[in-house]
């Protein structure tokens, strides 16, 4: 009998259920709490590498709309007011069978087709197909991460050495950002430069905003 049956078999004896109650819950909050200090020191580790690299993106936090405190990626701003610019992000996802992390470069709003057909956008977005990149109305490149934050041998990995964790997490995320850091820039700069006919509406805005 192995370890894992033989805690099975102790834990689901009638009598030891409140028992096995209490530690899951417990388990729990700790997944939690590791989850939230995950994302906390991945952040702090990708500021500094990004401003290694001077890039200009502020990281932004993103937090789980049902659950106050509890973090599930940050996303990447930049200071002005330009109104619709890609931003690099990270993020974990519920599939169904727990959490996984995917990376991407996302929308800041919701793009008019005159936007899609910018040649620097749609350059961008053949180098990053050609990547492995997918792309959806919300991105324009996106993919998956074979990380899932709260599995069980993630979160010892993570214990053990974060470092070794953030160190493959960046080399995934510069894949991104600084193979293609000049097409990113060309394409929010086309962004920027748009015609006023082109310029996202306000009420668009809203619109995703809500």
């Amino acid at each position: 009998m192995n370890e894992e049956q033989a805690v099975l078999d102790f834990f689901s004896q009638p009598e030891n259920l409140p028992l096995a109650l209490s530690v899951a819950e417990q388990t729990d909050q700790i997944r939690e709490q590791l989850n939230t200090r995950f994302w906390y020191e991945l952040m702090e580790c990708v500021a500094r590498h990004m401003s290694e690299h001077d890039l200009a993106w502020r990281i932004a936090t993103t937090e789980d709309k049902n659950l106050e405190g509890s973090l599930v990626g940050f996303n990447c701003l930049l200071d002005t007011d330009q109104p619709l610019y890609l931003r690099p992000m990270l993020e974990q996802q519920n599939l169904g069978k727990g959490l996984q992390i995917y990376l991407g470069l996302m929308w800041s709003g919701t793009p008019m087709p005159e936007h899609l057909t910018l040649p620097a956008v749609g350059e961008l977005r053949e180098r990053l197909n050609a990547a492995g990149f997918k792309s959806n109305e919300s991105f324009l490149a996106w993919q998956w991460l074979p990380i899932y934050p709260r599995s069980k041998t993630f979160l010892l990995r993570f214990n053990a050495n974060p470092e070794l964790v953030f160190a493959e997490i960046k080399a995934s995320l510069d894949k991104m950002l600084l193979n293609h850091r000049v097409q990113i820039d060309q394409a929010n700069s086309a962004l920027q430069t748009a015609p006023r006919s082109m310029k996202i509406s306000l009420d668009q805005l809203r619109t995703k905003r809500a």
